[in-house]
């Protein structure tokens, strides 16, 4: 049976919609494997726990400064940080006690994935991102995140530490310093991760 021109013009207009946001997934990829991220989990949901947590999202965000300066790369970083997990558990630890609590603090460095995200104007897309995942007692509280290196979130970014821009393509400085101009592919890319896990997992 033959096609009707309106078909075959839809037909066409799909293969080049995939092709698009492949293309754009690709250079997602790029940005995902620039960036080390922070993802710190309450204990509950409490207000005692709340405060907490962001307590020791500070303080790891402090130890950072110091943990990452002179790395140029996310690879320097994650060498630095992986021979530094004992450390940041003890500062985490250190900071409860220094509330009256004794929760026991586990820290990891693991693949996590990560919704769309936007920080001021600069917008990440979603997928799984290298990330030092800190848990706070049974981790059953509401989570924070944030990009760890380079140092977006931190309180005072050590002066030579790299930025976003400086780590990025022209096309992946792109798609996140215009989150609206990318808003429909962004929703495409978390899209493709929630059906990637309906079905793979």
């Amino acid at each position: 049976m033959k096609l009707k021109a309106i078909e075959i013009s839809s037909l066409i207009a799909l293969i080049f919609t995939v092709i698009s946001a492949l293309s754009f997934e690709n250079s997602c990829e790029g940005i995902r494997e620039k960036v080390l991220r922070l993802h710190v989990i309450a204990a509950s949901d409490s207000v005692a726990d709340q405060s907490l947590k962001y307590a020791v999202r500070d303080e790891l965000l402090r130890d950072g400064e110091s943990i990452f300066r002179g790395s140029e790369t996310v690879i320097q970083a994650e060498e630095k940080i992986s021979d530094s997990l004992d450390f940041l558990k003890k500062s985490a630890e250190n900071t409860l006690k220094k509330s009256g609590c004794d929760y026991p603090v586990n820290v990891i460095l693991e693949r996590t994935y990560f919704p769309t995200r936007q920080y001021e104007n600069i917008t990440l897309p979603a997928g799984y991102y290298k990330a030092v995942k800190v848990i706070i007692g049974e981790g059953k509280g509401k989570n924070w995140w944030c990009v760890m290196f380079p140092p977006m979130c931190l309180p005072a970014a050590a002066k030579d530490s790299p930025d976003l821009s400086s780590i990025l393509s022209e096309k992946e400085k792109e798609i996140v310093n215009d989150g609206k101009k990318y808003e429909i592919k962004f929703w495409f890319v978390e899209k493709y991760y929630e059906l990637k896990e309906k079905f793979i997992h």
